[in-house]
């Protein structure tokens, strides 16, 4: 039994625990969203791997006081479902796993908290759990499994292909996309034959995933199967530019971002467009677009990714931001509002960054794509993976899959443990 002494010693230090457990969780959102900021880079993704840890960490000085605050928390929000199973899992109990992978899958909000937290450990404590997934009846432990693989970049194997081959998996909404998804970034070409059949489903995020891991596994003539998800609104517009205006030869990615431009609400897929297939002819363009306030660090971001000249390291940016109450919508107040994506980007100085343009333009071939300054390469592109910023990073990835056969995605995002 606990003793009088010990129970109140262990309320004396609760609280010390409870905010090692909200540490832990907001640090991994940190981390999380991170990932795709334009002013992250991979070491200081690192940096917050290694504070969430240490929260972690702290947690285990009392295992049986700080699961029950880490499992009273869950319901708070997707950081804390994250921290309780990486909890769970160092723990080694089943019970405690059990109880995280409920709520994990319990909301799809919950997700990504359960699924990085099985990613984040090492293989010792996860790999033996991820087969058992594999295995199991259950089609959301069966999802589960794949979309760790998925972060882990590690290869199912036969599991995958069985998957694929089943009739209760392929009706499943979120495992048949997951693991056509999942045969791209693996470049599993002997599954070709999957991706093909899931062209024909009735799931319209298993034919989108088909044609995105065709593309990525070399087969360019699927690209304008995607040109409805680039020129209309839909969930995967953005992954499909992504690809679409990387695999898209120079001529055929500016008719389509001709007919982007035809409507004036979608400028700013324009410029992203613009950004992604690194064409020269932009970038005059594109300083212009910097004197609109609503658009100018969006094109700051595509003239540096076209010409690799940081704007804060050249002192191409502004000292002092603008006053831009009049031109940009009001501040709702709303807690809610989603993160701006241009938030941590630099303001753009326009006259210095066009005559910095004016006097290195000739330096850039029309008709070429280009990469942070560079025509593409395997080396470039390596090295822009291993020191560029997250947002840099993702590009380097996909096109690195993209022009090497045998080389899988990448994951700019992951904690890359073994």
């Amino acid at each position: 039994m606990v003793s009088a002494d010990l129970k109140k010693r262990q309320a004396a230090f609760a609280h010390f625990y409870e905010r090692y457990a909200d540490d832990a969780a907001f640090l991994w959102l940190l981390f999380f969203y991170g990932a795709n900021q334009p002013h992250y880079t991979s070491k200081d993704l690192m940096e917050l791997a290694k504070r969430v840890d240490a929260n972690l960490d702290a947690l285990l000085l009392a295992p049986e006081q700080a699961w029950e605050i880490c499992e009273n928390s869950m319901s708070l929000g997707v950081g804390e479902v994250f921290s309780a199973s990486v909890f769970a899992f160092r723990s080694l109990e089943v019970t405690k796993i059990q109880r995280v992978v409920e709520v994990g899958l319990s909301e799809v909000s919950n997700h990504s908290g359960l699924i990085s937290a099985i990613a984040w450990l090492p293989g010792r404590l996860v790999h033996s759990w991820i087969k058992k997934f594999l295995q199991s009846k259950d089609l959301n432990h069966k999802y589960l499994a794949l979309a760790v693989c998925s972060e882990r970049r590690e290869d199912p194997v036969e599991f995958l292909q069985a998957i694929l081959s089943r009739e209760d998996c392929i009706k499943h909404p979120l495992i048949y996309p997951r693991a056509l998804r999942l045969v791209g970034e693996l470049k599993r070409f002997d599954l070709v034959s999957s991706l093909h059949k899931g062209i024909t489903s009735d799931n319209s995020s298993a034919v989108f995933w088909s044609y995105w891991s065709l593309i990525l596994m070399g087969d360019k003539t699927q690209v304008s199967n995607l040109n409805p998800y680039v020129l209309q609104e839909n969930p995967f517009q953005m992954d499909a530019f992504e690809i679409c205006f990387r695999a898209l030869p120079v001529e055929q990615a500016r008719s389509w971002i001709n007919l982007l431009s035809s409507n004036p609400a979608q400028k700013h897929l324009v410029i992203k467009a613009s950004s992604i297939l690194g064409d020269p002819q932009a970038v005059s363009w594109l300083i212009g677009q910097m004197q609109i306030p609503r658009f100018m660090r969006l094109a700051g971001e595509a003239f540096t990714n076209i010409t690799g000249i940081d704007l804060v390291e050249h002192k191409l940016a502004l000292e002092s931001l603008p006053d831009l109450d009049k031109q940009l919508p009001e501040d709702t107040n709303d807690e809610n509002v989603e993160m701006s994506e241009d938030e941590y980007l630099p303001f753009p100085d326009v006259n210095k960054v066009a005559a910095v343009w004016q006097k290195y333009q000739q330096r850039f071939e029309v008709g070429q794509r280009y990469f942070m300054g560079r025509l593409i390469s395997v080396d470039h592109l390596n090295e822009i993976y291993a020191n560029g910023k997250q947002r840099q990073r993702r590009g380097a990835a996909l096109e690195l899959a993209l022009i090497a056969p045998e080389q899988f995605l990448l994951n700019h995002a992951s904690r890359g443990l073994p």
